[in-house]
């Protein structure tokens, strides 16, 4: 059998946390998990153990002595906590190369650490709302999926970054349709679940309750599922949100499709905060990415904690594997 080909590792915020767990999860994770990290090295903590390669082919002979290290050179150092907006370029150009790695078949997947938004903003005039999206956007898809998973749970919001009081506008039953057909691909392809079982929360409280809440779940969320469960997916719902995420709830289905944003999120990041990962749906590779943000209050203390970058590369691997990657 082949080896598998690395996953690119992307920098992140330099000024984040993103470097010291970076260095972290490559000593807990050793060998298996090929991987390498490309960024400036300077960014990294003083005394980290690294070896600088010249291409992704050569990440798998340093491991588990050291992180590979695809150099990527950035306009200035980076100093933890403090944002330096001279490197919101690179930041950039570290996604976009990542991109390349991966599409020309030299990466298995990518794994992206935390990015500020507003700094990529301010010091690149970076224009897409987010990681996803410019992902999208570089691998010309028009879209795509946001699943948080973990062993535990896994949600997808039909909804994310927007104003609560905007969701019933945004939310209509052509894009959630498209959403859950891209969901259950997802779950068959990456996660090898041949018939995956879904669950679909209501918009209101108790779903709606037969119109007295609401008239979103019956008008906008019941028909797509009655459409999808008449071809044959294991699909239900619009089911009350409130008791959806207990441990017998859970049992029952596979993924939550949740129709905004911390209706999704809460739950999974209340069951399991550390090993929650962010995964990306409907690219045409594996992208993942630790379900936390730059954490620039403790960056450089040494106390970041890297589990959930480490179950994120750890998912990236295993979902590079279920695709032949």
């Amino acid at each position: 059998m082949a080896e598998m080909r690395p996953v690119a590792l992307t920098c992140g915020e330099p000024a984040g946390v993103g470097p010291e767990i970076a260095v972290k999860a490559r000593a807990i994770l050793g060998d298996s998990v090929p991987l390498f990290w490309l960024g400036d090295p300077r960014h990294l903590p003083d005394g980290t153990r690294y070896q600088v390669i010249a291409s992704p082919a050569e990440a798998t002979a340093v491991l588990p002595a050291a992180l590979p290290v695809l150099p990527h050179p950035f306009a200035a150092p980076a100093t933890p906590g403090k944002v330096t907006y001279a490197n919101a370029r690179g930041v950039v150009e570290v996604i976009a190369r990542a991109v390349d790695y991966v599409m020309k078949g030299q990466a298995s997947a990518i794994c992206t650490a935390p990015i500020a938004k507003k700094v990529l903003k301010d010091g690149a005039g970076f224009s897409h709302p987010g990681h996803t999206e410019f992902l999208a956007y570089l691998a010309r898809v028009e879209t795509v999926v946001m699943m948080l998973a973990s062993p535990l749970l896994r949600v997808v919001p039909a909804t994310i970054h927007i104003p609560l009081a905007e969701v019933p506008r945004a939310l209509t039953a052509a894009g959630l349709e498209e959403i859950i057909r891209i969901t259950a691909a997802g779950l068959t392809r990456d996660f090898g679940i041949a018939h995956p079982r879904i669950a679909v929360a209501g918009l209101n409280p108790h779903a709606g309750e037969g119109g007295a809440m609401g008239q979103e779940d019956a008008r906008i969320i019941a028909p797509v599922i009655e459409k999808l469960a008449a071809e044959g997916m294991a699909i239900r719902g619009p089911l009350p949100a409130d008791t959806m995420f207990h441990p017998r709830a859970r049992a029952a289905y596979d993924v939550a499709v949740c129709m905004y944003h911390d209706q999704a999120l809460i739950p999974i990041k209340t069951i399991d905060f550390d090993g929650g990962v962010n995964v990306t749906l409907g690219l045409p590779f594996v992208r993942t990415s630790p379900d936390h943000g730059t954490a620039f209050d403790i960056a450089g203390k040494g106390i970041a904690e890297p589990g959930s970058l480490v179950a994120a590369l750890r998912l990236a691997h295993e979902m590079a594997a279920a695709r032949g990657m």
